[in-house]
């Protein structure tokens, strides 16, 4: 089957939510225990510190409370942001984490029917500040040009007019090891570094704000990016909790879930539990991807096609004669003529020439793609948003550093963020802000399961919260040129685990895995305002 550039990449656990299609090594699990009461909770919420003074002398959380006018869709709006910290416990009452978050609330008498939505991104090492300033916040950044920007400063800070803020108060959530978030008194930071302790985490986090402002009859809604998506599709299961999941109910439903970049296969690879007898309709999930950006570039015949219809023609030949071919090719071989005749429907798709298929075994890797589409103009293309160029030589072979997406947008989002954080939300931390952490979090991850099915998925935790929640509905988002978490993967995704159509919407997007760049944004905004207003 075609290697996906997340699999080749594994290794550096990627900024946005590809650990999650790491090797089969990173997913190995110890076996329950056998015999014994399950294991319902990770430990560090259950171990009992046996030194108060850890925790005795921790100072008050930190909050910084400003307030602000926006003008969104045409209509003023006025409304309080508080930055700052909460504290989380364990089952003994017992401090173990501060939170630090980023809370938009409309002014003025809270109707206890307005909705509030609760935003992160992945990684798993990833701080909330790209969503938070690509297209949900109030204030937003503003490059020279979406599309291969300049990647040193001025980079610009603006309102933001399509953010949901006008129908939906919003919340950025920082988990442990990201942002300004940090674990305190008798746990550590690594504690809170796996699937389960790390929704558990943010879910005590979301119960505490609930509470604290008094929102346990509004709306509720989770957007997810990436890594994200997976803890949006754990959280829904993890906030209702129960005896064999978490030990604790609270019994919280969730209206809505919006999932962008779409991780909600099984950690360790999607393409692990494959029916190796039959045809596997995963096997060319990058292909639609590879001709979108061939499309972009200009390296085949458009042929009056819009990349719309031009997914949707690829991804049917991906998953029929294409897979069928990869099958035959596996078992028996395939005659010359017939590989010729894949090969040369493989070129016109993807500008790769036919000769070069046959010599892969009608196999490009996504990484390989990226590499030799543009090589005669001496450019690569991006794995994040395959638009996205630069320069194939000096290259320091870095996965997200030396990518020609992440390279060019990542210094303005930043640099961006901590302009508003001094001079908008006056916020003062005596530590650095934490926007992508890969050395002792991500590198670090635990991908075995507390409570649940060791071969458990992601889709199926989703498929389990749908069920127990005839209301809940779900926004699935993608771009079109994401080479990481590709459209074709999302739709896939939705299919295997029979997510009730009737309650998914799937939109794609003329972007890349930050599907609000390129004039995406206002579209990408209007699709959760109809998500939320759908649920009124």
């Amino acid at each position: 089957m075609m290697q996906s550039l997340a699999t080749a990449l594994a290794a550096a656990c990627l900024a946005f939510g590809t650990a999650a299609r790491a090797s089969e090594t990173a997913s190995q699990t110890e076996s329950p225990p056998a015999s014994g009461p399950p294991i319902v909770a990770p430990e560090v919420f259950t171990r009992v510190s046996e030194d108060p003074a850890s925790f005795a002398d921790l100072p008050a959380p930190r909050r910084f409370v400003t307030r602000h006018e926006t003008v969104i869709r045409g209509q003023k709006l006025s409304y309080t942001a508080t930055a700052g910290e909460t504290y989380i416990t364990n089952l003994a009452g017992e401090p173990i984490a501060r939170f630090f978050a980023f809370s938009y609330v409309k002014d003025g008498r809270t109707d206890p029917s307005r909705p509030v939505m609760f935003v992160f991104n992945g990684g798993p090492g990833s701080a909330s500040l790209w969503l938070h300033m690509g297209v949900v916040g109030p204030r937003r950044l503003l490059l020279d040009q979406e599309v291969n920007p300049s990647s040193t400063p001025p980079f610009g800070l603006v309102d933001n007019p399509h953010s949901p803020l006008d129908v939906a108060d919003l919340v950025f959530i920082d988990p442990v090891g990201t942002g300004f978030s940090q674990a305190v008194g008798n746990a550590r930071n690594a504690d809170f570094f796996s699937v389960d302790a790390d929704a558990e985490s943010v879910a005590r986090f979301i119960e505490l704000w609930l509470s604290e402002n008094g929102r346990w009859n509004s709306p509720k809604y989770l957007v997810g990016e990436s890594y994200g998506s997976a803890r949006a599709a754990v959280l829904t299961r993890t906030l209702m909790g129960g005896p064999l999941y978490t030990g604790v109910m609270r019994g919280i439903t969730v209206d809505g879930v919006v999932l962008l970049g779409v991780v909600l296969g099984r950690p360790g690879g999607e393409q692990s539990g494959s029916d190796a007898s039959a045809p596997d309709p995963r096997a060319g999930l990058d292909l639609p991807g590879l001709a979108a950006t061939a499309w972009y570039h200009g390296r085949i015949d458009r042929a009056g096609r819009t990349v719309d219809q031009l997914h949707e023609e690829v991804s049917r030949f991906a998953a029929t004669d294409y897979a069928e071919a990869l099958f035959r090719q596996r078992q028996e071989g395939l005659s010359e003529e017939e590989k010729a005749g894949i090969a040369a429907r493989l070129a016109a798709y993807t500008g790769i020439p036919a000769a070069t298929w046959i010599e892969n075994d009608l196999r490009i890797s996504t990484q390989t793609f990226l590499k030799t589409l543009l090589a005669d103009q001496g450019m690569e293309a991006g794995a994040y948003d395959s638009r996205y160029t630069l320069p194939l030589a000096g290259s320091g072979g870095d996965p997200v550093a030396d990518d020609p997406a992440m390279g060019r947008y990542v210094p303005g989002f930043v640099a961006a963020f901590h302009e508003m954080l001094r001079n908008d939300l006056e916020v003062s931390m005596p530590v650095p802000y934490n926007a992508i952490t890969w050395a002792d979090l991500n590198f670090a991850w635990r991908w075995d399961r507390v409570g649940v099915p060791q071969v458990g998925s992601f889709g199926e935790e989703l498929a389990i919260a749908m069920r127990r929640n005839p209301s809940l509905r779900v926004l699935v988002a993608s771009g079109y040129y994401d080479m990481v978490t590709t459209a074709a993967s999302a739709e896939e995704a939705v299919r295997r685990f029979r997510l009730p159509a009737d309650r998914v919407t799937v939109r794609n997007y003329e972007s890349g895995h930050m599907l609000y760049l390129g004039d995406t944004a206002e579209g990408f905004a209007d699709d959760i305002r109809a998500l939320i207003e759908g649920g009124r």
